[in-house]
């Protein structure tokens, strides 16, 4: 992402906010298909404009999720994945220390239980 945790949290803050549009979603699953595309083009896919599209199209580029170059008289858009994959590990990570957590508890209720039955097995 960027340097540094609070450069990685608003990054991935970026790209979630970006992500949490659906017009957005759905642009990025036909860039990812035609691997590139005009806003003329991605709007033949939506019900949406093209103003429309070129608007959801600088949220994605805004959080490093799509690029525009000029071909000619045209930009086309790509999928850039890095933003993406950086977000994925930030959630793999969290996943991660939440098994690591609930494992922990499950240690616990289980250590508690098998006491349990040790105590009652003694009575």
């Amino acid at each position: 992402m960027t340097n540094g945790p609070r450069g990685a949290v608003e990054a991935v803050d970026t790209v979630l906010a970006a992500l949490a549009d659906p017009t957005r979603r759905r642009l990025l699953e036909v860039l990812a298909a035609r691997g590139a595309a005009t806003a003329t083009t991605l709007a033949g896919y939506l019900p949406v404009s093209r103003q429309a599209v070129v608007k959801h199209l600088a949220v994605l580029d805004a959080a490093g999720l799509v690029s525009g170059g000029r071909v000619g008289r045209e930009v086309r858009y790509t999928v850039r994945p890095a933003a993406l994959d950086a977000t994925a590990r930030w959630m793999a990570s969290l996943a991660a220390d939440w098994d690591r957590r609930l494992a922990h508890v499950k240690r616990i209720a289980e250590a508690a239980e098998r006491e349990s039955q040790t105590d009652q097995t003694k009575q």
